[in-house]
């Protein structure tokens, strides 16, 4: 049965990263309450003030939107191949393996962005960016709409009343099957599907 949870800014915690080189806030996780080396997806948004390598996350496929900020260029270190992510625009979207060795490099001063990683072999996921008025279906085990930016009011099946999302708010559905989603307003969302694979974990 599908279900709905608003997940607002101004609840979300401030935490360390992993490699102690930033600070990430967590906008939902599965298994609620999942260490960072136990969870099966994460969402999280993160700020970063200053060059230096990411952390690693090995088994995790991730996905990385620049929010805000002038930029920044991550460099692929190993291989023979030498490999540039670039995100020069806001909305820009990079994907790497988490056990990746990753360098970030800073265009212009700080940056946010947000990031959803995924355990291979246990679910897949896939970020959409999705701007002002516009009507779409979601069809996941778990769908995230963040609000990158602006305001924008969202209608999900056959609620009778809108959410409305201002920057960095969420609204979750889980057991999104073939829901007609309408969005009104100006802005931008990042619409995370989330599929699992290993239907155990679900």
């Amino acid at each position: 049965m599908t279900a709905t949870t608003v997940i607002r800014s101004a609840d979300l915690v401030a935490s360390p990263w992993k490699n102690g080189g930033g600070v990430t806030r967590e906008v939902a996780a599965f298994p609620v309450g999942a260490a960072l080396d136990t969870f099966v997806w994460r969402v999280s948004g993160a700020d970063v003030a200053q060059a230096g390598p990411y952390s690693r996350f090995a088994g995790i496929d991730r996905t990385l939107v620049l929010l805000s900020g002038a930029g920044m260029l991550l460099d692929e270190v190993s291989g023979t191949q030498p490999v540039v992510h670039a995100l020069r625009e806001p909305l820009d979207i990079a994907r790497f393996a988490g056990e990746t060795a990753i360098d970030a490099r800073l265009v212009d001063g700080a940056t946010r962005d947000f990031n959803l990683m995924v355990r291979r072999g246990a679910a897949t996921g896939e970020v959409a960016v999705l701007r002002d008025d516009t009507r779409t279906q979601l069809d996941a085990d778990v769908v995230l709409l963040f609000c990158a930016h602006g305001e924008l009011h969202v209608t999900a099946g056959d609620a009778t009343q809108a959410t409305t999302l201002t920057t960095n708010d969420t609204l979750r559905i889980d057991n999104a099957s073939a829901l007609s989603c309408e969005i009104k307003g100006k802005g931008a969302l990042l619409a995370v599907s989330i599929r699992y694979t290993d239907t155990s974990r679900a």
